[in-house]
């Protein structure tokens, strides 16, 4: 059963659990493989499973009886979590913290404060969705966080043993937990831009509750409506720059992986400048791993929002405005049409529509053949978004 709240203050992280697909649908891919040999196909394949997890319950289904939902409730009652604790929770305190930083940071920028719904199942699991509207620098901006326990249906279980090779009973329901954090920025002023973060955490539990198989997933990515290339610069460097500390092939990996990904088919060119994408990360101990995703999300603010500040009180035209909502059009194309997190979300019985739709623009526009003027500021986006460029030098 999920229940919602309203807050209007600093939250309290509430949540919910997954519900069960129809074992018919599939839910996600992935194989045993490390970020440097999958095909890239495979790697757009398994996006779904965790972009979707943030913000709604994934799965309709019985309460989930496990060691890890009755440990960990216990243990949140004991203290603050160290790192001695399980993944899950060291993973839940960090996108939840994560989630407070942003909001505030945004807050602090805007003068306005954003709404703040928690919601929580008594199956198990807490999350919560903080969204900004027709603010003064910010149109709209959504931050959400998931906390997911559920159980995965035997076909899916059968699914991940033949993909990833691992030795996984297929008997039955087998228990797995998700946690993650997403945000999408989209700012007033056309000079400034969009940006989208998501990080997140899976695990497959054994029956006591502690991991089986797990993995890392997420990125951040940039997308203008008018190209200022120090920014792009700039965004890409603070990416590289905490890549290069875990390991020196991640930058180059994840930055091409995010160029296919975040790519219009019907469009024939980028959502926008790109970033770094993953997903499956499982090549080194999972305590590196976390600490890289520590590292990345907490890049956010330098990544970002010297730039939002730099734009964000410069003059525009009505002719600007109305480029930046063209360009929101695109991005709505790609999130309904070719972004699986949302597909499958909309797919899902039981997922909050709200929450998956957070990162949708609040306004955007369409017109019927729109061509742009040659030698253009408009000209010059397009150009980078059917070429991407690499903004840095790749070692």
């Amino acid at each position: 059963m999920l229940r919602t709240r309203t807050l209007l203050s600093s939250a309290r992280s509430l949540g919910r659990t997954p519900s069960l697909l129809s074992t018919s649908q599939r839910f996600f891919t992935t194989s045993r493989a490390t970020a440097a040999n999958f095909s890239w196909r495979h790697k757009a394949s398994i996006a779904a499973l965790g972009t979707a997890v943030v913000g709604f319950g994934v799965w309709n289904g019985k309460e989930v009886h496990c060691d890890a939902i009755s440990d960990d409730k216990k243990r949140r009652t004991e203290g603050p979590i160290t790192d001695r604790d399980p993944m899950r929770l060291r993973m839940e305190a960090f996108v939840k913290g994560l989630q407070n930083r942003i909001v505030n940071e945004i807050e602090q920028i805007d003068g306005k404060q954003f709404t703040r719904t928690a919601w929580e199942r008594s199956e198990g699991g807490e999350g919560i969705t903080c969204v900004l509207q027709d603010g003064n620098v910010f149109e709209k901006a959504g931050v959400g966080i998931s906390i997911v326990y559920g159980e995965l249906p035997k076909a899916a279980v059968e699914q991940m043993r033949h993909d990833r090779g691992k030795d996984i009973s297929a008997d039955g329901p087998v228990p797995f937990f998700a946690a993650g954090i997403s945000l999408v920025i989209h700012p007033r002023n056309p000079n400034a831009p969009t940006v989208h973060l998501n990080y997140r955490y899976f695990e497959i539990e054994n029956s006591d509750g502690t991991p089986k198989m797990w993995w890392f997933g997420g990125g951040s990515d940039l997308t203008p409506s008018y190209l200022f290339e120090e920014d792009a610069i700039h965004f890409h460097q603070v990416l590289k720059d905490g890549c290069d500390k875990y390991d020196k092939k991640y930058y180059g990996q994840f930055k091409q992986w995010c160029d296919k990904y975040f790519f219009i088919k019907h469009r024939g060119e980028a959502r926008g400048l790109g970033g770094i994408f993953f997903d499956d990360l499982d090549d080194k101990p999972a305590e590196e791993i976390f600490n890289f995703i520590k590292e990345m999300g907490n890049r956010f603010s330098l990544s970002y929002l010297p730039i939002v500040k730099k734009r964000m009180n410069m003059k525009f035209t009505p002719e600007m405005k109305e480029w930046q909502q063209l360009r929101r059009g695109r991005y709505v194309e790609f999130n309904l049409v070719w972004d699986r997190g949302t597909k499958f979300g909309l797919q899902t019985p039981g997922a909050r529509i709200e929450a998956i739709l957070m990162s949708l623009p609040l306004t955007s526009r369409w017109e019927y053949m729109k061509e742009v003027e040659e030698g253009s500021r408009e000209q010059d986006l397009e150009e980078v978004l059917k070429n991407p460029r690499d903004w840095i030098p790749l070692d």
